[in-house]
């Protein structure tokens, strides 16, 4: 499973990539975490809102900070 961070690197998009990362670490999953932060390749997956987060190469999450439990949901 690959679990793509797309955003610049701003604090919002940190906090995604850290709540993932708890995310996964607390169900067990086996993941690679991307940090997706080239703009053209942000806009290849159509989102125009950072941080977003992207599962396996499909966007789950556009412009908001995710809690590590709503995340679990897209992992499961």
């Amino acid at each position: 499973m690959t679990i793509q961070i797309l955003g610049t690197g701003c604090p919002k998009c940190k906090a995604l990539a850290a709540n993932a990362e708890a995310a996964a670490r607390e169900l067990g999953v086996a993941c690679e975490i991307e940090k997706v932060t080239d703009i053209n390749r942000i806009m290849a997956f159509g989102v125009m809102m950072t941080p977003a987060l992207a599962v396996d190469g499909q966007v789950k999450s556009a412009g908001k900070v995710l809690t590590a439990e709503q995340i679990k949901g897209y992992l499961k």
